[in-house]
């Protein structure tokens, strides 16, 4: 298992309550592929450098978790095909010489 982040941004029209079942949905994903969640972060709502979705505010969730490398593919179909999910990144995380290195494994 590969420690991993997912940055997600949500529709800004779906409210509290909605977001707290898409972020359920990301997490019960997750732990269905043999993965675990380790935290879940709220960043909030955002302003856009650019429109997405003809959108210029996202709510941000930051999500890090472990995850067998060969099921990440699946969980970002999963993730694209979520009508509130404007635009997400998954990030391997890798520890190298005690420091923290990122690559992108973006969809």
């Amino acid at each position: 298992m590969r420690d991993y982040e997912l940055v997600a941004l949500v529709n800004p029209e779906v409210d509290q309550e909605g977001l707290a079942k898409v972020i359920d949905r990301i997490s019960q994903c997750i732990s269905s592929k043999g993965g675990v969640v380790r935290n879940v972060d709220r960043w909030g709502r955002r302003k856009l450098a650019y429109p997405i979705k003809k959108f210029m505010e996202a709510d941000y969730v930051l999500t890090r978790f472990e995850l067998p490398p060969n099921v990440v593919k699946e969980l970002q179909k999963e993730i694209a095909m979520a009508g509130e999910i404007l635009r997400y990144l998954v990030v391997k995380v890798e520890e190298r010489d005690g420091r923290t290195k990122q690559s992108n494994t973006s969809g």
